[in-house]
C-alpha cells in the first residue's frame, strides 16, 4: 500500500497498483488541456504527475501588477544553463513553473499567438494538416475573449472580433491596470513616424507593426488565466475520474516486456510512470492506454533520455540501457535571447503595459537587406557545419542543418515577407521607460541533455545563443532600431537621459554593424524562456522526434505535448500555441488516432 498527495473529489489516494487509462506527466500549459479534454469522458480514467503544488490562492501568481514576482521563488525551477561560449562563457538562468499550471503561472501572460506563415511551414515538415488553418481552430477553442471597457478602449485596447471565441477557457483581454497617461499614442505616434504600420490585432495571422496587446487574464476577477485556472479548478470536483498527484516527481517511463508488448508494428510500449511521492518512497502509476509527456521543453527531453529513449551517444556513458535509438531527442533547441534598452523618464508611469512593435527583416535592415539576404544564403552551410559540430555524436547531419536553415531563411527573407524577426516591448514603469527586445527566429541551435542516471539531476541546458554570426547582427539591427525610435517624436519627449546601454557603451551614431553593439548585446542579453524543438514534431528522416499525432517514433503508446514539439521558432508568444498544440492532439487522441 502507498499513498500519494492526490488532488481531486478526494483527499488522497492509496492503493496497492494505481491503473489509469492515461497517465500525463506534467500538470502544465498543456498538459492541464489534455487532462481536461481527455476526463470529459467519465468511463475514461487520467492520472497527472505534477511535481509542483498548488498555487491558486499565491498572490504572487494570482496579481495581474505582480506578474514577474514569482520568478526566483519556490515555483520556479530556475535552471542554470551551460556556460555559453559564444558570449563569454555567461551562465543563464531558466524559469520555468513548478507547480499545478507548470509556466502559465509564473510569465508574462502575454496572449500573441503566431504568424500564419510560420505555422503553415510545420507541414512542409513531415506534419499532414498542420498549418494556420488546421491550427486556427483551436486558437478559438481555448479563448475566452473579454471585449475591452471604454477605460481600457480609451487607453489603446483594440481588436477585430473575427480574430477571437468567447467560448474557451483561457480568459484573455485587457484590466484597468492598462497603462494610461497617453502612452499608446505616444508610442503609437512615434511608431507611424518611423515608418511601422498600427496593427489592430495580432492575433490573426499578421503580426507586423505595433498593437496593444490582450493578456491571459480573467478580467471579472483580475486575476492571472493560468492553466489550473482555466482547464483544471473549474472542472476538478466533478470528475472522480481525474486524479492529480501534487509534489509527486516523475522520473521515467517504464516499459512493458516484449512478451507483453501487443504492438506488430515492432514498437515498443509503455506500462506507466516511475515516481518518487512527496514521502520520498518510489512508486509506480500504470497507465492502461497511454503516457503523455507535457514536462515542457527542458524536462520531456531529460525524461524521455532517463527512460531510454535517445542518442546512444547520451545513454550508454550513464549506464542506462537503449530502449529506442533516437538521437534526435534532446537535439534542435530554439531560444530567443532577450536584453533591455532603458531610458529616464520625466514621468511616473504607472498600470500594466501591454505595447508591442513587431518588426520584419525589411524593417530591419532597410536598404542593406539586398546584401543581408545573400550573405545569409551564403553561409548557411557554414551555420550547419557549426551546429552540428556542437552537437553530441550522431544528432544531425550538416545537410540536414542546411535544409531546415534554408526553410528558415526563405520564411524571413522571402520578397514582401510579413514575419517579424525582432519583438520590441514596452515597460513604461516608474521614472523610466524601459523595452525589452530580441531576436525572434535565431538560426542558433542548442540541445538539452541530462548528464546524469539521476533523475533528480537537472539536465544541461546549452541554447548556444549566438553560435552563428547573423544572430548577432539581427540583434545588433534591433538594437539600433530601437534607440531611433526612442529619438522620434513624440516618444523622444517623454525621455531624457539613456541608462542601457548608455553613450559611453555604444556611443550616439554607431551604426548596426558597429563592434560597440555586438559586445553590449552578448554581454547584456538573458535567456527569453522560449524554448522549443526538443522532442520536435517532424520526420523522423528529418530529425523529428514525435510524428503528427504527437506520438514519439518507435514507441506505441507514448507522446509528448507541450512546446518541446514545436519545430521551429514562432514569432509570437508560446502561451496560446502551446494550448492550440495541446487542443488539437486531444482532439486525435478522443478520435482513436
Amino acid at each position: 500500500m502507498f499513498q500519494l498527495p492526490l488532488l481531486s473529489t478526494a483527499t488522497s489516494s492509496s492503493c496497492d497498483s494505481p491503473s489509469y487509462d492515461y497517465v500525463i506527466i506534467g500538470g502544465g500549459t498543456a498538459g492541464l488541456v489534455l487532462a481536461n479534454r481527455l476526463s470529459a469522458d467519465p468511463n475514461t480514467t487520467v492520472a497527472v504527475i505534477e511535481a509542483g503544488s498548488s498555487v491558486y490562492n499565491n498572490s504572487n501568481v494570482t496579481s495581474v501588477l505582480g506578474a514577474f514576482t514569482s520568478l526566483g521563488s519556490e515555483i520556479d525551477y530556475a535552471y542554470q544553463s551551460a556556460p555559453q561560449k559564444y558570449t563569454y562563457n555567461r551562465t543563464l538562468t531558466y524559469d520555468a513553473g513548478k507547480a499545478l499550471g507548470g509556466t502559465s503561472t509564473i510569465n508574462g501572460m502575454t496572449y500573441v499567438r503566431a504568424e500564419k506563415d510560420q505555422i503553415d511551414d510545420w507541414e512542409t515538415l513531415g506534419n499532414e494538416g498542420w498549418n494556420w488553418e488546421g491550427l486556427w481552430p483551436y486558437y478559438l477553442k481555448q479563448e475566452k475573449f473579454q471585449r475591452p471597457a471604454d477605460e481600457e478602449v480609451e487607453k489603446g485596447a483594440t481588436f477585430v472580433e473575427g480574430y477571437h471565441d468567447y467560448n474557451g477557457e483561457v480568459g484573455v483581454g485587457w484590466t484597468h491596470y492598462l497603462t494610461g497617461q497617453n502612452m499608446s499614442s505616444i508610442l503609437r505616434n512615434a511608431s507611424t513616424a518611423a515608418g511601422y504600420p498600427f496593427n489592430e490585432d495580432p492575433n490573426g495571422g499578421y503580426m507586423k507593426g505595433f498593437s496593444t496587446w490582450p493578456m491571459m487574464v480573467d478580467v471579472e476577477e483580475v486575476v492571472r488565466s493560468d492553466s489550473a485556472r482555466a482547464y483544471y479548478y473549474p472542472i476538478a470536483q466533478g470528475r472522480k475520474n481525474l486524479h492529480v498527484f501534487l509534489n509527486t516527481t516523475a522520473t521515467k517511463i517504464l516499459w512493458k516486456d516484449s512478451e507483453e508488448t501487443q504492438n506488430n508494428n515492432g514498437e515498443v510500449e509503455a506500462k506507466g510512470v516511475q515516481v518518487i511521492t512527496a514521502t520520498n518512497t518510489t512508486e509506480t502509476i500504470h497507465a492502461n492506454k497511454e503516457v503523455i509527456l507535457s514536462a515542457g521543453s527542458i524536462r520531456s527531453p531529460a525524461l524521455l533520455e532517463h527512460s531510454g529513449i535517445g542518442n546512444p551517444a547520451i545513454l550508454f556513458p550513464l549506464n542506462i540501457p537503449v530502449v529506442v535509438d533516437l538521437p534526435s531527442v534532446g537535439a534542435n533547441l530554439q531560444d530567443q535571447p532577450n536584453i533591455l534598452m532603458s531610458y529616464s523618464s520625466p514621468t511616473n508611469w504607472t498600470g500594466y503595459p501591454n505595447f508591442v512593435h513587431y518588426l520584419t527583416a525589411s524593417d530591419l535592415f532597410t536598404t542593406s537587406l539586398p546584401s543581408i539576404r545573400s550573405a545569409v544564403y551564403a553561409n548557411i552551410s557554414a551555420y550547419a557545419t557549426q551546429i552540428t559540430a556542437d552537437q553530441p555524436p550522431n544528432s544531425t547531419t550538416a545537410s540536414l542543418q542546411t535544409r531546415l536553415l534554408t526553410l528558415q531563411a526563405d520564411l524571413i527573407f522571402k520578397p514582401n515577407s510579413t514575419v517579424p524577426l525582432a519583438e520590441l516591448i514596452w515597460f513604461p514603469l516608474g521614472p523610466a521607460i524601459s523595452t525589452a527586445f530580441w531576436n525572434l527566429l535565431p538560426f542558433s541551435r542548442g540541445s538539452i541533455h541530462i548528464a546524469s542516471p539521476n533523475p533528480l539531476i537537472p539536465p544541461t541546458i546549452n541554447p548556444n545563443l549566438f553560435q552563428t554570426p547573423i544572430d548577432t547582427l539581427i540583434q545588433s539591427a534591433a538594437a539600433a532600431k530601437l534607440r531611433k525610435l526612442f529619438a522620434t517624436p513624440p516618444l523622444a519627449a517623454h525621455v531624457t537621459a539613456e541608462l542601457a546601454p548608455n553613450s559611453s557603451t555604444v556611443p550616439v551614431g554607431t551604426p548596426w554593424e558597429g563592434e560597440a553593439w555586438a559586445r553590449w548585446v552578448k554581454g547584456a542579453y538573458n535567456t527569453n524562456n522560449h524554448p522549443v524543438g526538443t522532442c520536435a514534431m517532424m520526420g523522423r528522416e528529418l530529425g523529428g522526434v514525435v510524428d503528427a499525432r504527437g506520438k514519439v517514433y518507435g514507441v506505441g503508446n507514448v507522446r509528448v505535448v507541450d512546446a518541446s514539439v514545436v519545430p521551429m521558432q514562432t514569432s509570437g508568444h508560446l502561451t496560446s500555441t502551446v494550448y492550440a498544440v495541446a487542443e488539437k492532439i486531444a482532439v486525435g487522441i478522443l478520435g482513436g488516432e
